[in-house]
């Protein structure tokens, strides 16, 4: 797994720390953790996104098209949704599709990534338990935001084409199976429009 250096909470080995401390040492790895399917289509480590700055796209989004369009979503839910989501790739790293690791694999190392982390806090078990709500895909805000996650990473696909002339239609394609909604869909339709 490719990460700009190794994890952080690894400095904090032998030192007693608050809890809050050790849990920004472990989240903030996501800072240093490439998104692997960019490198592998071969968008170089410096330009390519952190997870980190994957999630902050997808929290940005959510807000905004949430007030635009869907009112009736929890906005509290639907933020810490999108910045927590992907706590699970601080020690399971980002898996990405069509590697050795299937789903169910995939999962369960995520489960105990997030619970290490969540543990530790006094209100753990309402981060874990917004964490797996996004994980069972089952709530108007957990389907939202699983669709703004897509939706993101078309977006992100939009940029490095312009940026390095490279075709990403796969991730298009990847963001299509799996956003549903029309106000969603017009932004991928539109995207490809300007291509």
């Amino acid at each position: 797994m490719k990460t700009k250096a190794k994890i952080p909470i690894s400095a904090l080995e032998g030192h007693e720390t608050l809890p809050v401390i050790q849990v920004y040492y472990e989240f903030v790895h996501l800072k240093q953790l490439y998104r692997q399917g960019w490198l592998m289509r071969g968008i170089q480590p410096e330009k390519c996104e952190s997870v980190a700055e994957h999630s902050f796209g997808v929290a940005v989004l959510a807000l905004l098209l949430a007030d635009a369009y869907f009112p009736a979503l929890d906005r509290a839910k639907l933020l810490k949704m999108a910045l927590i989501h992907d706590f699970g790739e601080i020690y399971a790293g980002d898996i990405v599709p069509g590697t050795e690791i299937g789903s169910a694999e995939k999962h369960a190392l995520e489960k105990k990534a997030a619970t290490q982390v969540f543990e530790k806090l006094p209100n753990g078990a309402a981060y874990l338990e917004v964490w797996a709500e996004y994980e069972d895909h089952q709530t108007p805000e957990a389907q939202f935001i699983h669709q703004i996650d897509k939706l993101e990473m078309a977006l992100q696909a939009s940029v490095y084409e312009q940026q390095h002339e490279i075709d990403l239609s796969d991730f298009y394609q990847s963001a299509e199976k799996e956003i549903s909604v029309p106000e969603l869909t017009a932004i991928i339709t539109q995207l490809r429009a300007n291509r």
